[in-house]
């Protein structure tokens, strides 16, 4: 047990960090790895791999993802904006040598590869746009000397003009909704909320135009008739042979024919094997991580840490939202993952950096630190 009186950066760091928010987060993970054992081992076998192949990388990416997040989530709120602007420059870099030097898979270029392991730059991009916009947007309402809001409108199409042209139609909708709900939690007039709401209407009839993919997809969720479903379909069986409380753990059969029975629509076989009842449960646990993590950003008093903490439980929930929705066909496919549940390494070596930011923003700190952070760092930044 850590005691209270004993004075070292993990005592610090422990008597300071939200536990409920850090044992929520070691739950999800814990349930990922159960969940990817039901829907990995088919998928590997189609492949031609060993059984546990996913379920063992997955178990080697968590190593570096918790070197990941616990260092971070030490960090003050200067080395978090420091780190967020690093890993956003890199980031963009990668994605910008990707389109000359990335192989091209289904169509897109988001992947780099280095060595032999594929990197997508754009999963690091995202939590660290964050900050950086609820940087902006905080300096820009705390001080008329910088123009933060002006940077803040430039970040958004410097971030989303690449993905666009990857492209990534997903990634860019969850980018421009997360930018758009901090503007609205910023503080900013009505009429540019409605104006952005408008230019994003307008966005989504042009791709809907310009881009034969998703114009496709659009098209397969509204009509079954105009393409091929068999995943959605596939995925939506699965609910009803699971039942409430599922058809036990390695019974399912769907998760033999799914191809993304392990990264999209594992949502879909754990419904099958562990039933609707767990199901909600997972549910209930994402809300809880998204709802305790607007209830830290509430009570902070300093708007940096406000807006970047309610903008990454943002991501973190409609990421988990869409990867949901598009299983039990409330939405178009998106190929987004479901955080922490997924198969993938790049996704979740990012949700760690996240939730370490995350946890660093929500941190108890002495009322004197925050005033050296409002004193120094507008200068600093």
């Amino acid at each position: 047990m850590v005691s209270r009186a004993e004075r070292s950066p993990f005592s610090d760091w422990w008597w300071t960090v939200d536990r409920l928010l850090l044992a929520a987060l070691a739950i999800l993970v814990v349930a990922g790895l159960v969940f990817l054992m039901a829907g990995g081992p088919p998928v590997a076998e189609r492949l031609g791999l060993s059984t546990f192949h996913f379920v063992n990388r997955q178990v080697l990416f968590l190593v570096p993802a918790l070197l990941i997040l616990i260092p971070v989530s030490f960090l003050s709120l200067r080395h978090v904006r420091r780190l967020a602007l690093l890993v956003y420059l890199v980031g963009m870099a990668l994605i910008l040598l990707a389109f000359q030097y990335g192989p091209e898979i289904k169509g897109a270029h988001r992947w780099i590869m280095i060595g032999p392991l594929g990197i997508q730059p754009s999963e690091f991009v995202k939590p660290a746009f964050v900050v950086l916009a609820a940087w902006a947007f905080s300096e820009g309402s705390r001080r008329s000397d910088v123009p933060g809001t002006l940077l803040a409108f430039l970040i958004l199409p410097a971030t989303i003009v690449p993905l666009i042209l990857q492209p990534d139609f997903g990634q860019t909708m969850l980018v421009t909704i997360v930018w758009c709900g901090l503007f609205f939690i910023a503080g900013l007039h009505w009429f540019w909320v409605m104006g952005l709401g408008g230019a994003g209407l307008v966005g989504i009839v042009a791709a809907y135009e310009f881009l034969p993919h998703v114009r496709a997809r659009i098209e397969r969720f509204l009509d079954k008739e105009s393409g091929d479903t068999f995943q959605v379909d596939t995925a939506m069986e699965s609910f009803s042979r699971g039942g409430w409380f599922g058809r036990g753990p390695g019974e399912g059969s769907v998760k033999r024919i799914l191809p993304d029975a392990h990264t999209d629509f594992i949502f879909a076989v754990t419904a099958e094997e562990f039933g609707i009842v767990v199901c909600l449960g997972l549910l209930m646990l994402f809300a809880f991580i998204v709802l305790r993590g607007l209830s830290l950003a509430r009570r902070s008093e300093d708007t940096f840490c406000r807006l970047a903490a309610t903008g990454l439980v943002l991501m973190f929930g409609l990421q988990a939202s869409i990867n949901m929705m598009v299983n039990v066909h409330l939405m178009p496919a998106k190929g987004m993952t479901l955080p922490f549940i997924s198969y993938g390494g790049s996704s979740l070596l990012s949700l760690a950096l996240g939730m370490g930011f995350l946890v660093a923003l929500t941190r108890r700190r002495p009322r004197a630190e925050m005033m050296s952070h409002f004193g120094q760092e507008g200068v600093r930044g």
